[in-house]
């Protein structure tokens, strides 16, 4: 009987996933990966610890809450800080996934012995005939996951299961309900969990201080200048348009809430954290056909040469449905992506994740251009 070890949210999806693979006779272990906590204590969405264990022992399996919170102010938080104040978007759920919830689930597998590690991500693992692990997305699927592990490493995929990969939210909703299971109905999280109000400049500001505290640099004193001073709003010829909040407010492609009376609609282009400057053009000139990716990790083929062209489908957003595109390697880890048609709003600090025509994942990166 193989052990597995089952990261438990509290939400559904894990929920049905620990009891499936109970069912199908593995070994099966309840964990929680206590990240964050708000000032006041209270748990985030993707910590709450006594809807994982009421599951666990509705279920009949053992459960550990872990502790990993200072894993997660390294990896996730502070550089979301760190990514806001140099002008970019930045994507805490792929750099969680990697460097949090399956590094420590690798780990504490390791300690209690398990053979597996498993998560209620909807996404399926496949083996391919070269040797390697990749994930394949199912397009027909609004809760496709697989966008958001695209970072994950051949080790980790090779110890990972994922049982929801073929299901949709509401049979895993209707397995919880024959359950029993006071999750089954218990809303999507739709904000990042540390930001449950999704006010995230609100959050840099409430954190800023300790986050240069603790990083000690004169570099992050100056971004505080940048990130959150006020700045001027400028064209795309540099002309004065107004004054801005601090960058950290704003995104590419973003449109309400800029506060200038253009008398027509005007939208964020580019975040200039060097001059402290938003540009502001017309929607036409936030569509482009080259994106440049850096920190670029391969699932389905090994790193290619630089030079090296690869038809894909690339999504440059979570909700983005993908487009054709070429992918070029580059140098340093880079790719440029040429898209067969203009996309809109290609925004530094998210991610771009490149499909083949069979929907494996080939990779991604984080957009820097």
């Amino acid at each position: 009987m193989a052990k597995v070890l089952v990261g438990m949210s509290g939400g559904v999806e894990s929920a049905v996933a620990a009891y499936l693979l109970k069912e199908e006779g593995y070994d099966v272990t309840g964990v929680t990966l206590r990240t964050w906590e708000a000032e006041d204590q209270e748990q985030n969405r993707c910590c709450e610890i006594d809807d994982a264990r009421y599951v666990a022992m509705k279920i009949g399996i053992p459960f550990y809450a872990l502790n990993c919170k200072e894993d997660f102010r390294k990896f996730v938080t502070e550089p979301f800080i760190s990514s806001y104040i140099s002008g970019e978007t930045p994507n805490p759920c792929v750099e969680c996934n990697r460097y949090v919830k399956w590094d420590r689930m690798m780990y504490y597998a390791k300690v209690m012995k398990a053979d597996f590690i498993a998560t209620g991500h909807y996404a399926t693992i496949v083996r391919l005939d070269n040797g390697r692990y990749t994930v394949r997305r199912d397009p027909g699927n609004p809760k496709d996951q697989t966008y958001m592990l695209y970072k994950l490493t051949q080790e980790q995929l090779a110890a990972t299961i994922m049982p929801l990969g073929n299901m949709t939210k509401d049979e895993v909703r209707r397995i919880a309900g024959e359950l029993g299971l006071s999750v089954a109905n218990k809303p999507d999280s739709q904000e990042i969990c540390f930001v449950p109000d999704g006010d995230y400049a609100g959050y840099i500001e409430a954190n800023y201080d300790a986050y240069i505290n603790r990083t000690n640099g004169d570099e992050e004193n100056k971004s505080k200048i940048r990130g959150l001073a006020e700045g001027n709003f400028v064209d795309e010829e540099g002309n004065i348009l107004g004054r801005h909040k601090g960058i950290i407010h704003y995104t590419i492609g973003q449109r309400k809430g800029l506060g200038i009376a253009a008398g027509h609609p005007i939208f964020v282009k580019e975040i200039n954290a060097e001059k402290n400057e938003v540009v502001i053009s017309e929607e036409e000139a936030i569509f482009t056909r080259e994106v440049i990716c850096r920190d670029v990790n391969y699932l389905s083929i090994k790193d290619p040469d630089p030079g090296e062209k690869i038809r894909c489908t690339a999504k440059i957003r979570y909700r983005h449905e993908g487009s054709a595109a070429l992918l070029e390697a580059l140098p340093g880890n880079k790719v440029k992506l040429t898209f067969e048609e203009p996309v809109r709003a290609a925004t530094p600090g998210q991610s771009a994740v490149f499909y083949d025509e069979e929907d494996m994942c080939i990779g991604g990166g984080t957009i820097s251009k």
